[in-house]
């Protein structure tokens, strides 16, 4: 009786030690995704991060953007992608500079030219890098292939009144498991920062010329006062 109940804690212990080691199994950490990837325009324009699975396609808009799309296998013309670009450059000598508002406006029309069944799904204000932004989402039927698109373009404004669009194309099928991707590479989106006006000095006071004195200030000492008679 007592060899059976010595060759019973032994089974007990056996499966104790089994269940001790599947536990210490289970607890291993999990696989770390790899990073994304980030990508800047030069030394001195924009930087944004994009899933580690996608590839850079290349420059656009004459060099001043680029895309990034995740593999696909279909004609390149049907991808779905997102661009990341300077749209519109800052105004020089004194010319007005170009509202959200307006490029908006410009990027529907062209849209609305090259499309039918045009409609806009949503129209929504923005931050993007703490700079003022308004986000569209166009449906449209690609009159030449007859293709259906969704397309959602960011407009961001710059520190120098220029304007830049992170803007996904893709198939409405596509767009329930690309849209969040997008949303982030538009929050990773950094501009550059405002340069200073060469040759200004600081508080854009020339050299050489003292400041203006503060109000009730004349800038001649006070006299003393008399001595006592």
């Amino acid at each position: 009786m007592q060899a059976f109940r010595r060759k019973m804690l032994l089974v007990v212990l056996s499966l104790g030690l089994c269940a001790g080691g599947t536990a210490q199994t289970a607890a291993k950490p999990a696989h770390k995704p790899p990073p994304w990837k980030e990508y800047c325009q030069g030394q001195d324009g924009f930087c944004f991060t994009y899933p580690p699975s996608w590839n850079l396609l290349g420059e656009v808009f004459d060099g001043k953007g680029v895309a990034v799309a995740p593999p696909q296998e279909l004609d390149p013309t049907l991808w779905d992608a997102v661009t990341v670009a300077l749209v519109i450059p800052a105004p020089t000598g004194g010319d007005k500079p170009v509202m959200i508002d307006e490029a908006i406006a410009k990027a529907i029309s062209g849209v609305r030219e090259g499309g039918q069944s045009f409609e806009t799904l949503q129209r929504q204000q923005r931050r993007v890098d703490d700079k003022p932004a308004e986000l569209v989402k166009l449906h449209y039927v690609d009159k030449s292939t007859g293709r259906e698109w969704i397309e959602e373009l960011v407009f961001v404004e710059g520190p120098d009144s220029e304007i830049y669009s992170i803007a996904l194309k893709c198939a409405p099928s596509s767009l329930i498991r690309i849209e969040p991707l997008f949303l982030q590479i538009v929050g990773s989106l950094t501009l550059p920062e405002v340069k200073p006006t060469p040759g200004a000095a600081e508080e854009d006071v020339p050299v050489g010329k003292p400041k203006a004195a503060p109000p009730g200030d004349t800038g001649v000492p006070p006299k003393a006062p008399s001595p006592n008679p």
